[in-house]
């Protein structure tokens, strides 16, 4: 059985300052396969990594990204794991894809929406159980694939979102860009539905990978998921005994807060 990629979430959440320069070097020079990171547009047209639509949480601004400018935002200073400000500034994107390009990890890139929380809802559909996409900002997946493919990392990116009307347009803009639907399994079970649903929805929205908490990840899905030819992947698996028990599953790809331990737990890349 393969080896699991590992992908530092965030770049290393619970180590360093969350979507930061900082941490993003530092999972790279532990040997990560993969990092992963969020989109949101700025005021004037650009895109920066930050993981919550409003700056409150992790930089010592406040109020919505998007009604910053590019330049307003890179001037924030970064809220570190404990949450006191550290001398990180927020990044661009141009500055991650800067820093990855010339190593040989891959990219997760979340595309994120302007309203906080989860961009989609499971809802029971007669005998279906579908994602829902809520608000998305127009035009991001436009821009975000062209940053992609100026730097030349598109090959090595999956775009991701819990919003299947984002995974669409990526699709209609760029048919051939790797994209991944995430579920979160309080949305999908407060639905009635099991993780076969998301799996089928997967097929059907015609992405190659699927992002789902760890939670739902057992046996069948794994099968399942193999047998559609759909890589799985699972989400935030932080602590040694879930690791060692996804790792035993078979999943694809493992993201992690704390990709130093799971390295240790699932070994380096050859």
């Amino acid at each position: 059985m393969a080896r699991p990629l590992v992908a530092a979430h965030r770049g290393g959440a619970l180590l360093w300052p969350e979507n930061s320069l900082r941490a993003f070097r530092a999972a790279l020079a532990l040997g990560v396969d993969l990092v992963e990171l969020d989109v949101h547009p700025t005021a004037d047209g650009g895109l920066v990594v930050v993981h919550d639509a409003t700056l409150d949480r992790t930089t010592d601004g406040s109020g919505p990204v998007s009604q910053r400018t590019t330049a307003e935002a890179r001037r924030l200073r970064l809220r570190g794991p404990d949450g006191a400000l550290t001398d990180e500034r927020l990044p661009a994107l141009d500055d991650v894809l800067a820093l990855v390009a010339p190593t040989r990890a891959g990219l997760l890139v979340e595309i994120k929406g302007p309203r906080p929380g989860v961009a989609a809802v499971w809802e029971r559909r007669g005998t279906d159980v579908v994602p829902v996409g809520r608000d998305r900002y127009e035009g991001l997946e436009e821009a975000v694939l062209d940053r992609l493919q100026a730097t030349g990392v598109a090959e090595r990116a999956t775009v991701m979102a819990f919003n299947p009307e984002v995974l669409s347009a990526v699709h209609r803009r760029a048919p051939e860009q790797r994209t991944a639907l995430l579920v979160m399994a309080a949305q999908l079970e407060a639905a009635g539905g099991r993780p076969g649903d998301a799996l089928a929805h997967a097929v059907a929205l015609g992405v190659r990978d699927l992002g789902v908490q760890w939670t739902l990840a057992d046996e069948s899905l794994v099968r399942a998921a193999r047998d559609a030819e759909v890589a799985l992947g699972v989400w935030t698996v932080n602590e040694e005994t879930p690791l060692r028990h996804v790792v035993a599953l078979g999943v694809a790809a493992v993201t992690t807060d704390r990709p130093d331990l799971a390295l240790r737990v699932v070994g380096s890349p050859a």
